[in-house]
């Protein structure tokens, strides 16, 4: 099933409708300000088994992040963040970016790993955002991305939605998507680090 809503002001029913099926268990593929994710309410172990089966990884080993509707909503899942890394989160989100920070005892069980972190994201995409908000927790996101696939393959929803229609209960087709993921700056040190770069520029 594909579900066209309007990337600047989505449809507060679509977005109910969006978040109900996730209460239940739901898969579903959404635009975020980079790349399209594969995401699922975090708290339901059955739908993010699903995910790492359509990953091909295994839960333990995953580096899944969660989408979070704003920075109140990061300190139910973190450790507290010192001065610099609250100001730097603030600075430069919503945007493309995934900061890993050290992940507190609130965290979903099925996350927890022996690094005991979590990439946290607040992309700049309203679709995503409203999500999130109607839900009232984050959910799980991963990129579809692959390297070795055909570009539009990521990028366009009814490609997508031609490619992933079995593996998934909901594609949201919120426009074409970039190709290139977030930039993933490390938090649990003193001093945050770039582990990847991606499509936000970051200057610390």
């Amino acid at each position: 099933m594909i579900l066209r809503i309007h990337p600047d002001n989505p449809d507060q029913r679509q977005i109910l409708q969006v978040a109900e099926l996730l209460r239940k268990g739901g898969i579903i593929i959404y635009p975020t300000d980079t790349i399209y994710g594969l995401g699922c309410d975090i708290f339901n172990h059955k739908a993010v088994e699903r995910i790492a089966r359509i990953k091909g990884v295994k839960t333990e080993k995953t580096n899944f992040s969660f989408i979070c509707y704003d920075l109140s909503h990061i300190s139910d899942y973190t450790k507290q963040l010192d001065n610099n890394t609250f100001k730097l989160m603030r600075k430069y989100l919503p945007g493309p970016y995934t900061f890993i920070l050290n992940a507190n005892s609130r965290i979903p069980k099925l996350f927890k790993n022996k690094k005991k972190t979590v990439g946290i994201r607040i992309p700049n995409n309203k679709i995503a955002l409203e999500i999130v908000k109607e839900l009232g927790n984050p959910i799980l996101s991963t990129s579809i991305h692959d390297d070795d696939e055909v570009i539009e393959y990521s990028t366009d929803p009814d490609l997508i939605h031609e490619k992933y229609k079995s593996l998934v209960d909901l594609v949201i087709d919120g426009g074409f998507g970039h190709n290139v993921p977030s930039t993933i700056i490390n938090c649990i040190t003193d001093t945050a680090e770039i582990m990847r770069e991606g499509l936000g520029v970051f200057d610390e």
